[in-house]
């Protein structure tokens, strides 16, 4: 069979087969009287094979192992084409996401494209000088056209406080809807990951960001409600309280949370309700000097008849500290007393 009529049997071009030979792969059985090469059934089988084999990524050089090294195991050769295979889907991935991203962040020019690139570039550095200038890049004179995506992956799988911070205000500036990035990484398996997420919230401002943080109230993580109750105090959401309670209790954030209690005891109606709480939780520490003394120290900050009586009570406590600490907050809390009179009329404050 001359190398026309193989070509058009087997799919594979005469230059292919040519090269072929070259190679060693396929050896056509001989000539004929004019020179052309002639090629046997057994020719036809083994470009077939050449050809199946290519499909799965071999080389060709691995083809010709495969089909003439009797040694040659065919386990640890799809076991190599099996690692091969994910390193290019992974690499392939990769770039359709950063594809994405830089699509996403609209840009209007190529200047747009290669700074976003080099963006993308600086987030995904081992250093972390180089992350922190990348987020800090976001806000520079020409400010980067920043993928939000791309800034919550960044500040989710962040490890380093300093650029943690930074990639944290970058995120709070980005725009769009991080919130709902966000939320995938709250439900993450990994605690640190989770409390990444609740960190970048509390950072974020608008609706959005506070209906997560009041979710994280039931959360089953203790970090992330610990983190979310303060949060919710500062905007003002009185639904935090009992979350902020159980933390002054708990000595787990408990200076950020007693702040978020004085910050809601602005409203009078909830100032009372908020001293009952923290007096109902004396009630249940009688044993706990260490609770009773933050409870006092949160009280310091709440207005009104509640806090003081319970303050009065817990400045005759038998832990001097706990008293010490309670007497203190009372004198802070008493009008300054008025001075004495003269003969151009009353002291100040009369």
């Amino acid at each position: 069979m001359l190398i026309g009529e193989v070509a058009r049997r087997s799919g594979v071009s005469a230059r292919m087969l040519r090269h072929y030979e070259r190679l060693g792969l396929v050896r056509p059985t001989g000539r004929t009287g004019s020179g052309y090469r002639e090629y046997s059934e057994e020719n036809i089988r083994r470009v077939f094979h050449i050809e199946s084999l290519r499909s799965l990524g071999l080389s060709l050089h691995e083809v010709g192992r495969a089909l003439d090294d009797p040694g040659f195991a065919p386990a640890r050769l799809v076991d190599g084409l099996v690692r091969r295979t994910r390193e290019r889907i992974a690499a392939e991935t990769e770039l359709l996401t950063r594809l994405r991203r830089i699509d996403a962040s609209e840009p209007a020019g190529w200047e747009d494209v290669l700074r976003t690139v080099a963006l993308l570039r600086g987030l995904g550095s081992a250093s972390p000088g180089a992350r922190q200038r990348a987020a800090l890049s976001t806000a520079g004179d020409v400010p980067v056209p920043v993928p939000a995506e791309a800034l919550v992956e960044a500040v989710l799988a962040e490890s380093d406080p300093i650029v943690a911070g930074a990639l944290r205000w970058a995120l709070a500036r980005s725009g769009g809807d991080v919130p709902a990035l966000l939320a995938e990484g709250l439900g993450s398996p990994v605690a640190a990951v989770r409390e990444r997420a609740v960190l970048s919230l509390v950072e974020i401002p608008g609706e959005g960001a506070t209906a997560l943080l009041r979710e994280a109230l039931d959360h089953p993580d203790a970090v992330v409600r610990g983190h979310a109750a303060p949060a919710l105090g500062a905007r003002g959401v009185a639904e935090a309280v009992p979350a902020l309670l159980d933390l002054v209790v708990a000595e787990r954030n408990d200076s950020d949370a007693a702040e978020a209690l004085g910050t809601l005891a602005a409203d009078p109606g909830l100032a009372e309700e908020i001293a009952a709480g923290l007096a109902g939780r004396l009630a249940r520490a009688v044993t706990e000097p260490s609770v009773r003394r933050r409870l006092a120290q949160a009280l310091a900050e709440i207005p009104g008849p509640t806090a003081s009586r319970a303050l009065a009570e817990l400045a005759g406590d038998e832990d001097r500290a706990v008293a010490l600490t309670a007497a203190y907050v009372l004198t802070l809390r008493r009008p300054p007393a008025a001075g004495p009179a003269t003969e151009d009329g009353p002291g100040p404050g009369v």
